[in-house]
């Protein structure tokens, strides 16, 4: 028995590629409760980040994910992060289960997982091991009842991007790249063997039944102040990101003009001094008079707006779900009432 896990990133998802060595991507019950437990242990504050190794294998263009085990704290320097996934993975290998590494994961905070270092980590990922996929678990998504786990991987005009180091506004118009184009999201599929699924519905018949009405929670004013406080600053971000840029394109602009100005200056004495049988002024290179202005970068306005795009999305996504649940509370307390008006005019 399968089931589909959210999936959705902006609205809609985003169709995978046929050239893309994986479709989907298969995980069992095993890591992926393992993955959540340390998610929600570690990486359940706005400042922690929690992340570990995926393995499994790849059978035709099906990455099934079958174990996992957490990273080291950040405190460990990267040689020993090293050395440690490299001897958990020998030891693995020792008892006889699967060992090979075909991703990452990594925990979020309402969708705030868009960051530099998640691109490159996952740039390196995907240059070492193909088929490799980074899976997003948001926990506080999850803890309001969206059960929320996607799966990542850069496009090939991001690979070619970071490849070439190519953050300039000229590199990324040609490789037509932006933030909604940086990574394709690949489905998710959670399967668990029949023993599995007969033990979850033994589970769940033992659940008391006051304690599976969490999913009409109405209380949404907190997450969306969070969600609208993270879109606000990311929108300041953003704004500050512009001016920066704006003020680049006056002071090209005015260089510009000045280079021009020169040129023409300079062509006017050589004009009055060839008129007076005098040489000619000497050839200086412009280029050291006028030194080109140093390109600002423009991955992280890219990072900003994909974040701004995301926290917007959330808000959409949460403000729907949150008006369905209105609509029908406001139908079971009806309900109530008739039947209550019902019983007392008997």
């Amino acid at each position: 028995m399968s089931s589909k896990v959210s999936g959705i990133r902006g609205g809609r998802s985003r169709v995978v590629p046929d050239d893309c060595p994986i479709n989907v991507v298969q995980i069992s019950g095993l890591p992926m409760m393992k993955m959540i437990k340390h998610c929600h242990e570690e990486g359940s504050g706005s400042v922690d980040v929690a992340q570990g190794a995926l393995l499994g294998l790849v059978v035709e263009k099906r990455l099934e994910i079958t174990n996992c085990f957490p990273f080291p704290k950040q405190d460990d320097s990267v040689d020993e992060d090293e050395a440690y996934q490299i001897a958990m993975m020998k030891k693995l290998r020792r008892v006889n289960v699967d060992h090979l590494h075909v991703g990452w994961y990594q925990s979020a905070d309402v969708g705030n997982f868009i960051s530099l270092p998640l691109l490159e980590s996952q740039y390196h990922y995907q240059n070492s091991i193909e088929e490799s996929v980074v899976l997003i678990y948001d926990t506080q998504k999850t803890a309001r009842g969206f059960l929320s786990l996607k799966a990542y991987r850069l496009t090939p005009q991001a690979v070619v991007m970071y490849k070439e180091e190519g953050f300039t506004p000229d590199a990324l118009r040609n490789l037509k790249v932006g933030y909604e184009s940086l990574f394709i999201e690949v489905p998710v599929v959670m399967k668990n063997s029949s023993l599995s699924n007969i033990l979850l519905n033994q589970l769940s018949d033992m659940v008391p039944e006051e304690d599976g009405l969490g999913f009409l929670d109405l209380g949404t004013s907190s997450v969306l102040e969070g969600h609208m406080r993270c879109m606000m600053e990311r929108v300041d971000e953003l704004n500050q990101e512009a001016i920066k840029f704006n003020r680049y394109q006056q002071q090209v602009l005015r260089q510009q003009q000045d280079k021009y100005r020169y040129m023409q200056k300079r062509a006017q004495e050589n004009a009055a001094r060839q008129a007076k049988d005098e040489p000619p002024l000497p050839d200086e290179d412009i280029n050291k008079l006028f030194r080109p202005l140093p390109t600002p970068q423009r991955l992280n306005p890219m990072i900003v707006a994909g974040q701004v795009n995301a926290y917007s999305s959330h808000v959409a996504q949460f403000c729907s779900q949150a008006m369905a649940k209105l609509f029908v509370t406001q139908t079971l307390q009806k309900a109530k009432e008739d039947t209550g008006s019902a019983k007392s005019l008997q």
